[in-house]
C-alpha cells in the first residue's frame, strides 16, 4: 500500500473546525495521483498520451474527524483492476493518534481524449500490467 500525507489547511474545515466530509475525496485525488507516480505513470503523462481515468463511484465510511493543521496518512491500494474497471481503496489515519478517519473505495474506468472506453492490455501493456500485478 502506498502512503501520503496531507496537512489539513484551514480553509477545508467548516464553522464547527472540523474538516468538511467533502474534501476526503479531494484528498483521495490526491493521493491516487500521488500514486500512479510512485509506480512509475505519472498522471499528467497518462494523460497527454491520451489515458483518462474518470471516477465513476465514491464509497466513503467516516470514523473520526480531523481538524486544522492534522496530519492525514492515506493509504493507497489497488482492490481490482480487470482491464477496463479499476477499484482503489483508501485508508486514513491521523498520523499523532493513528486512528482510522476514513475507509473509501473509488471505482474508474479508462477512456481516450474523446471519452471512448480503451482497453489498456492493448493500447498501454505496461500500465495494464502494473495495475494488475498491485491487484494480486
Amino acid at each position: 500500500m502506498e502512503k501520503y500525507i496531507h496537512k489539513v489547511q484551514y480553509y477545508e474545515t467548516d464553522k464547527m473546525q472540523i474538516t468538511h466530509h467533502s474534501n476526503y475525496i479531494r484528498w483521495m485525488e490526491e493521493a491516487r495521483v500521488d500514486f500512479f507516480e510512485k509506480i512509475g505513470f505519472k498522471y499528467s503523462d497518462l494523460e497527454q498520451q491520451g489515458v483518462i481515468s474518470p471516477v465513476v463511484g465514491v464509497e466513503c465510511n467516516y470514523k473520526a474527524t480531523t481538524k486544522f493543521e492534522d496530519q492525514v496518512e492515506i493509504q493507497v491500494r489497488v482492490k481490482e483492476f480487470k482491464g477496463v474497471k479499476l477499484i482503489f481503496e483508501y485508508l486514513m489515519r491521523d498520523t499523532k493518534t493513528g486512528n482510522i478517519v476514513l475507509e473509501a473505495i473509488s471505482k474508474h474506468c479508462f477512456v481516450n481524449k474523446e471519452g471512448r472506453p480503451i482497453i489498456l492490455k492493448k493500447e498501454f501493456p505496461k500500465l495494464d500490467q502494473a495495475l494488475k500485478e498491485l491487484a494480486e
